[in-house]
């Protein structure tokens, strides 16, 4: 499938902190329980509310765990701005289509246990120089390849070359450095399986589609022997009504409501997505990069559903305290983490490095991140506000802040060594 819609998903909404503690206790002991028969291993939740660090397992002689923090004050703002930066496209130039508040650009990520660094050009040219790297998923993973577009800005303006790899352009992206020899490129792939439309209506925002699950979508398989980084994402496309097909069989749907069709749960999609997603990498001859998984990016819709008037108009972060890791967020994450440990697992038969770009936690507290109704023309006839994108400058920066430290560190462990 290489049309591209707007990924929506379902709402997140604060944390009650007037639950009563009873139900919040049993809920919990309820979940835990379920997750243990399910997944037959140990749990991680290992405190009375879940939170990333425990599934890391950052050990005592690491330097620092960088996902585990809180966004705080930075009154200097960002590097870029619409102005200075020209690549950045629409859907997420909020300042350009009217935005009024800007606060949401003045907070940064900072660890609990030590410095984030800013995002460095330089350094970040030095590492790639003569190499490339791939973003590899769907629309948000081409908003985390448009942030670091405009975080090199400063230094240098890259050719686009889109026209040479593809005649669909718009969603397959390639961009050359020659001054650094760096090709930095996103491949569209919101599956990372193969799929098709089944509507016979055609393709909607929410419409019918054929997901095959042990096949990996060629769209990319055919592309990524030749990158050295490979950032792996993808998450609200899986929310759509969906048929789940294996060897070429029909084995059920999810949300797809057809007469004597079995039930699967939306879960089980996006696991064995990523399963044969990292299975396939691990199965290329040529394949030696470094994979990173950056991990499901949370939508914030309140007042609403999606597509019933759900907006994000929030112009503060989130506390740890407002709002928690919890609910089919917790278990999207749950399930990449999964895979990604066993496929760091195989990878290291053939020496092939898998990595976690932890983002789920840090981006649940960014409700006022999102476009909402700043990513599109007010020109346009369109009712649907975006709150799964981000807006540039802005908290998707922070990816790019962690992608650069894990590159910086790679070799000594992901999280390890002096900046």
């Amino acid at each position: 499938m290489k049309t591209c819609v707007t990924e929506l998903s379902g709402r997140i909404t604060p944390y009650n902190t007037q639950r009563k503690v009873s139900l919040l206790a049993l809920t919990l002991i309820l979940f835990v329980i379920i997750h243990l028969l399910k997944k037959n291993s140990q749990s991680p939740l290992i405190s009375p509310y879940f939170k990333t660090s425990h599934v890391r397992g950052i050990s005592v002689e690491k330097k620092c765990d960088i996902f585990s923090g809180k966004w705080v004050p930075h009154p200097e703002g960002p590097n870029y701005s619409n102005d200075t930066c020209h690549l950045m496209i629409d859907q997420h130039n909020c300042m350009k289509l009217g935005r009024p508040d800007k606060e949401y650009m003045n907070w940064r990520w900072k660890p609990d246990e030590c410095e984030l660094p800013v995002f460095n050009p330089a350094q970040f040219f030095k590492l790639v120089r003569g190499k490339s790297m791939a973003f590899v998923g769907d629309s948000v993973g081409r908003n985390q390849m448009q942030s670091l577009l405009c975080l090199l800005s400063s230094v240098a303006y890259p050719e686009d070359i889109s026209h040479k790899y593809s005649t669909n352009t718009d969603y397959f992206k390639r961009y050359f450095y020659a001054d650094y020899r760096f090709t930095v490129a996103t491949i569209w792939s919101p599956f990372l399986v193969e799929s098709k439309d089944a509507d016979p209506n055609g393709h909607t925002f929410d419409s019918l589609m054929d997901l095959y699950l042990d096949k990996a979508d060629e769209s990319w398989v055919s592309e990524v022997e030749n990158f050295d980084y490979v950032i792996v994402s993808a998450g609200q496309w899986f929310f759509r009504p969906l048929i789940y097909k294996e060897n070429n069989q029909v084995i059920g749907c999810h949300k797809c409501y057809i007469e004597n069709m079995t039930a699967i749960s939306k879960y089980y999609g996006y696991r064995m997505a990523f399963r044969t997603a990292f299975r396939t990498l691990q199965s290329l001859k040529n394949y030696k990069g470094i994979t990173f998984l950056r991990t499901f990016s949370p939508s914030h819709f309140e007042n609403g559903d999606w597509n019933k008037g759900g907006n994000c108009a929030r112009t503060r972060p989130f506390t740890s305290q407002e709002m928690k890791l919890e609910g089919f967020v917790m278990e999207f994450y749950l399930t990449q983490v999964e895979e990604l440990r066993a496929a760091e697992k195989e990878g290291i038969k053939r020496g092939l490095k898998f990595r976690l770009l932890d983002t789920t936690e840090i981006m649940l507290l960014r409700p006022d991140g999102h476009p909402n109704r700043y990513g599109q023309s007010p020109h346009k006839n369109v009712a649907v506000n975006d709150c799964v994108h981000w807006c540039l400058p802005g908290p998707v920066d922070a990816w790019n802040e962690f992608l650069l430290y894990m590159m910086k560190t790679e070799g000594q462990g992901p999280f390890e060594g002096k900046i």
